[in-house]
């Protein structure tokens, strides 16, 4: 059993630069509402007709095309898999014209990509994770996407699909403050709520994903993925689900259940509550079970800690040299 001490003493704690700095390209949301305030004040001042927010964007420090446009998905509710439905479903409806209602008068906008090859998705429009990492200008393609996403609501085309009809009505606010700013919040508030979570589990999925490519590294003829280990249930319907499973050239299996958990929660009590009797289940099958273990808040839950070193073959920090020794008891499997 590892000491409680030894491994606190080893470990990180917080987390290491490499994987704060993915995560962070990963998540936009953060950087949406930071400037929440900025595409809130470009729409009240381009209330002279309904291109003007084209005008306003090119001269903006704050907000590019990407981001800007990010919004409006984020907004409206339509991402990339809705906007290349769109792509496919709207040259025959509205025969790359839309007409629409702005303001008690009649306006019309030629889109310039909608029946040609390319597909809006959301790498093509630059607004995915990686592409937001940098700033891009206005393109044709952004441009056709933004202006459906904030006047496909008001279009007086008929068989328009019912999502545009609903959620494309950002346009409708151009110029009213109030009713814009209050849209804007409430819905980044809802926002904020449902990706609460989604910070967490992108976090987790880094961590796992940097000790599968660690251990890849240094056990370059080991099978090491997340798949389910054969002929191992946690009941008579389910199969036992771990994060990791290394299996040895010889065959020799060994599940590695990771976290790392900066806040304290219930997620180290979990693994606690199952660690026995997973550590039998594998046992009697002939498999091992290693643990990484580190974050501030899973040092803050000793108990829970103390229960998964005594139920555990391995248990490591986060730390590369840490993981070396994970590596080493696996090479005492072969």
């Amino acid at each position: 059993m590892r000491d409680i001490q030894e491994l606190e003493n080893r470990a990180l704690k917080f987390w290491p630069a490499e994987i704060a700095e993915k995560e962070k390209d990963s998540s936009i949301i953060p950087k949406l509402i930071e400037t929440q305030d900025k595409f809130i004040s470009l729409l009240n001042i381009s209330d002279a007709n309904p291109y003007k927010w084209k005008d306003t964007l090119s001269s903006s420090k704050t907000l590019s095309g990407n981001l800007f446009l990010k919004h409006l998905i984020v907004l409206s509710d339509i991402g990339g898999e809705k906007l290349m439905r769109f792509k496919k479903e709207l040259p025959g409806i509205l025969k790359n014209e839309m007409n629409f209602l702005w303001d008690g008068k009649n306006f019309n906008y030629k889109f310039q990509t909608l029946s040609d090859s390319s597909t809006w998705n959301n790498k093509n429009l630059s607004v995915d994770g990686e592409g937001l990492i940098k700033s891009v200008e206005l393109t044709p393609m952004m441009e056709d996407a933004c202006m459906l996403l904030l006047f496909g609501g008001s279009a007086i085309n008929e068989k328009i699909p019912a999502d545009i009809t609903e959620k494309c009505i950002i346009g409708t606010m151009l110029g009213k403050t109030e009713e814009l700013e209050t849209f804007v919040k409430q819905r980044y508030i809802w926002v904020s709520r449902i990706t609460g979570g989604a910070e967490a589990n992108t976090l987790g999925q880094l961590t796992q994903n940097y000790v599968k490519d660690y251990l890849e590294a240094k056990l370059p003829d080991w099978r090491i993925n997340k798949d389910q280990l054969p002929n191992v249930s946690q009941n008579e319907r389910t199969s036992l689900s771990v994060d990791i499973i290394a299996q040895s050239p010889k065959g020799e299996f060994c599940a590695v259940e990771v976290s790392f958990q900066v806040t304290t929660n219930s997620t180290i009590e979990r693994k606690a509550g199952q660690a026995q009797a997973r550590q039998e289940l594998l046992h009697s099958k002939g498999h091992k079970i290693a643990y990484v273990i580190d974050g501030a808040g899973n040092f803050a839950r000793q108990s829970a800690l103390r229960t998964i070193c005594q139920y555990s073959d391995c248990t490591v920090t986060f730390k590369d040299s840490e993981l070396d020794e994970l590596v080493k008891f696996l090479k005492t499997l072969k």
